[in-house]
């Protein structure tokens, strides 16, 4: 798990690595395992230590959206404030790929921020990244045209995964898109016209 070390915020610190280690309970979660579910209560705070979560919102209709992705080194900032107030979660949270997580206890989190100042600097970095992501996201739903909103999404998704070829459906997209399925086939189609990407069985490449 030396990949935890990748926490620039804490490399001033080696003792609250060791801290994290010793509070801390790891699992590893396969691609496309539900980690945190919508409406259940959290007991640990997650911190990715290798590999990346996506996190989604689910509407009573079921249909999802995309809010963002937690990648290694990074926490849920939902699940701090969520945990810390004894509430259930709001969103749900999934294992992008094969996906190493740090489970650090509600209490060990207290205690931590009590011990060292750098932790809850941490936590107040995280929720400024992830509340300009979110500003992202209202602003793609709110001003956006799809064709634009699917781009962004794939180009988000290829630096992701570090490569330039997706392995993912149609469905799968416009799932995290909060679309149809036809309307992300159409638009696919005719960006592959325009040479923007190459289409696939389950494959996208962008060009």
């Amino acid at each position: 798990m030396e990949l935890l070390n990748d926490i620039v915020e804490f490399k001033s610190s080696p003792l609250i690595r060791e801290r994290l280690y010793e509070y801390g309970k790891a699992k590893t979660f396969s691609e496309g395992e539900v980690i945190l579910n919508e409406n259940t209560y959290i007991k640990a705070i997650p911190i990715v230590t290798s590999g990346s979560i996506k996190v989604m919102r689910t509407e009573e209709d079921g249909r999802e959206i995309l809010l963002y992705y937690i990648k290694s080194g990074e926490s849920c900032i939902m699940s701090f404030l969520g945990g810390l107030h004894q509430d259930t979660s709001k969103v749900k949270a999934i294992a992008e790929e094969e996906t190493e997580i740090l489970f650090i206890p509600i209490d060990k989190v207290t205690l931590l921020i009590k011990e060292f100042p750098e932790w809850l600097d941490y936590i107040f970095r995280l929720y400024h990244k992830r509340f300009e992501e979110l500003l992202e996201v209202v602003n793609a739903v709110a001003f956006k045209k799809m064709d634009e909103r699917l781009l962004s999404f794939l180009k988000k998704k290829c630096e992701l995964t570090k490569s330039h070829t997706l392995y993912i459906t149609h469905e799968q997209i416009a799932n995290e898109l909060g679309t149809a399925r036809v309307v992300v086939s159409r638009l696919l189609k005719q960006m592959e016209d325009e040479k923007l990407l190459q289409l696939g069985r389950n494959k996208i490449t962008l060009v």
